[in-house]
């Protein structure tokens, strides 16, 4: 069953205004079945790493001759040659809209080669496992943080109606993960399409994005990783523990990165010049996949579990970069640790304006839980930081202090 994903009107209007959409994403997230389920009309091809579809790479010209626009052109990163031609393509239509929509799964060698090469010609567009609307099927109405960005007061004390909540329950949401395979299959096969896609991922998506030979110890790398989400990159201590060099474990978690497995949050510092400076904060970006790793096989088996805190806060931490990013305009993720141990999850700029929230795994938040947002706003009283959010597991939005409110989880 074909769920509604939020990014959809924007793709829409992308398309009707850029003679290039790429859509980019990790494996299985839906990018084919979105692209298919919007433009159901449009030519489509489906490149393959082993075999060249049509002559893609030897003769790409001759490709595009056969495919005339408007087309689909999925997996691009299979057939780098196609870039150059389309190019050539856009600039004799004299960049005219609704050309070419391409699909990949990497951002790194020819996301990148297409982003240097068909500057000012193409929108790149990110798509991610499923988001709370979209498993709610709520896509048709803003979504909580939208809300809360335009006017905090009124997500507070909206009335009982207007307070509706993703109906299930938090355990078996961290245990299954977002992508939209795991929910075409029952909670008796979640484990072995974690596995087939751990295969997948390690022996196709890492090595074309990373020239990795040693498969095992990237494997192992990889179920690490997931145990320190939600922590700060320490390089050194990546790389002792796994027995490799700091700098191969940077590499590798830039090849993460890069395949959308990783999710890498900034430092922030008033001092924009600065910001990067300081350790940036990870999170993995599906939990499915890190209870997998660590051997979690039912939801049951999260409750009272050591990773259930980090696991709680990388979910909801990815859940708030999927709604920025339906979105109109730029927004940035940061996180914000001070000398004295005060931190904030996660710092959301956008307009100008500072947005700090705080995710803690507790249905009875206090002033305590709130410290965090405090400090912050003191230290920067000299930018504009809007009110506070405490995203936590209480059942209804209610205000901590006179400008900290506190958020469900599961909030639509």
């Amino acid at each position: 069953m074909y769920r509604p994903r939020s990014v959809t009107p924007r793709l829409a209007r992308l398309f009707e205004a850029f003679p290039v959409v790429v859509v980019c994403g990790a494996r299985q997230v839906g990018k084919t079945t979105l692209l298919r389920h919007v433009f159901p009309d449009l030519d489509y091809v489906v490149l393959d790493p082993a075999l060249d579809i049509e002559g893609a790479r030897a003769e790409p010209d001759l490709f595009l001759r056969n495919h005339p626009p408007p087309a689909i052109i999925d997996e691009i990163q299979y057939a780098p040659a196609l870039v150059a031609a389309i190019k050539r393509r856009v600039d004799e239509a004299q960049a005219a809209p609704g050309l070419y929509l391409l699909s990949g799964s990497q951002q790194w060698q020819v996301m990148r080669s297409m982003a240097e090469s068909l500057a000012g010609r193409a929108a790149f567009l990110d798509l991610t496992g499923f988001s709370i609307p979209e498993l709610a099927g709520t896509t048709d109405r803003p979504a909580w943080l939208q809300r809360w960005i335009e006017d905090p007061a009124a997500v507070v004390t909206a009335p009982g109606h207007d307070m509706r909540r993703f109906e299930t329950e938090l355990l078996p949401w961290l245990w299954r993960g977002f992508l939209p395979g795991v929910y075409a299959v029952g909670a008796d096969m979640v484990t072995d399409f974690w596995t087939g896609y751990h295969r997948t991922y390690v022996e196709r998506d890492a090595r074309l994005a990373g020239d990795i030979s040693d498969w095992q110890q990237f494997g192992m790398f990889v179920r690490l990783i997931g145990t320190l989400t939600a922590q700060e990159v320490n390089y050194s201590q990546l790389g002792r523990e796994i027995g490799m060099t700091p700098q191969t474990a940077q590499r590798w978690l830039r090849v993460l990165e890069g395949t959308f497995q990783w999710l890498a949050v900034p430092a922030f510092k008033g001092n924009v010049v600065k910001r990067v400076s300081s350790k940036p904060k990870g999170h993995m970006t599906d939990t499915g996949l890190v209870c997998h790793h660590a051997l979690i096989t039912t939801p049951s088996a999260l409750a009272g579990h050591p990773l259930l805190g980090a696991l709680f806060e990388t979910a909801v931490a990815c859940e708030i970069r999927k709604q920025a990013a339906s979105l109109p305009g730029q927004t940035a993720l940061h996180h914000w640790r001070s000398a004295g141990g005060a931190e904030v999850d996660l710092i959301l700029e956008r307009d100008g304006v500072l947005h700090p929230l705080e995710i803690k795994l507790t249905a009875n938040p206090t002033r305590r839980d709130g410290r965090g947002l405090a400090a912050f706003r003191q230290a920067h009283s000299h930018l504009r930081v809007a009110p506070g959010a405490l995203v936590c597991a209480v059942d209804r939005p209610r205000w901590l202090t006179e400008d900290t409110g506190v958020i469900p989880w599961n909030l639509l």
